[in-house]
């Protein structure tokens, strides 16, 4: 049966070692978080170990992502930033580091400084023994460059599924991409454009059955992964009544997947 899996501290309240008791309890068995002080990444890490809860992937830094296509010296920072999080993945036994492409409506064009320093990311992962999965935002072309420029391992797709819904409505990225997926961040939304809401799958307006069916089609075999960063729509929920729900809309997903 496929793992289940759901960000850390998706909902406040507990601590670390709370969190992940509950997670185990609920039935999760697989998480991710962003990059974390090199202490609390290895304690997570340890946490998890001693709980029965796998880091399958780290999310890398993303805020200052255009840079790595622009000749300035934060272009050469946040391709810093990314190595580290390399690095931070050995930490926690993470396999995979999620990486965005671009962010916004109107990135910078590829260039070839930019090619350079993702090959550089790749190869520094590659040595490292972590795969890149590369996710869905806004624009295409970045997407399909680097699934053009990198055919094999140790680079994959991320499907984000909320993404898909908000960012790019009508666009349907597992066609294209589907046969190099390695991961997932699932979650719903109100499919308005922009309204990136990170809620429980089910709770929102996405197409949900298509998910399912895309996921099947795709003869994907991994964890199901929610992303659940929204701090309004489920703050005033007890956090094991949230990490309860959370697991059940995901095993419904499961179930559609898999029967």
């Amino acid at each position: 049966m496929r793992k289940l899996g759901i960000n850390l501290q998706a909902v406040k309240g507990l601590t670390d070692e709370e969190y992940i008791k509950t997670m185990a309890s609920v039935g999760f068995s697989t998480t991710f978080s962003g990059v974390l002080t090199p202490e609390r990444q290895a304690e997570t890490a340890r946490l998890g170990e001693k709980y029965g809860i796998r880091f399958e992937t780290l999310h890398a830094p993303f805020n200052r992502i255009n840079n790595m296509w622009l000749d300035n010296p934060e272009g050469d920072e946040t391709l810093a930033d990314l190595m580290h999080c390399i690095d931070h993945c050995v930490i926690a036994g993470a396999p995979i580091a999620v990486v965005h492409l671009s962010s916004g409506m109107t990135p910078p064009s590829i260039t070839d400084l930019g090619r350079d320093r993702f090959a550089r990311l790749v190869d520094y992962a590659d040595s490292k023994n972590v795969k890149i999965a590369f996710e869905n935002q806004r624009m295409l072309a970045n997407l399909a460059w680097a699934m053009e420029a990198f055919p094999t391992d140790p680079v994959g797709f991320c499907w984000d599924c909320g993404h898909e819904q908000c960012f790019t409505p009508g666009r349907r990225y597992m066609p294209l991409f589907g046969n190099r997926l390695i991961c997932t961040h699932l979650h719903d939304n109100t499919c308005v454009f922009n309204e990136d809401s990170h809620f429980l799958p089910y709770d929102g307006l996405g197409d949900f059955d298509y998910v399912a069916d895309a996921l099947r089609q795709s003869g994907y075999t991994g964890s199901l992964m929610l992303e659940m960063v929204n701090k309004e729509r489920y703050s005033a929920m007890d956090p094991h009544a949230f990490l309860e729900l959370a697991y059940a809309s995901v095993d419904r997903l499961r179930t559609a997947i898999d029967g």
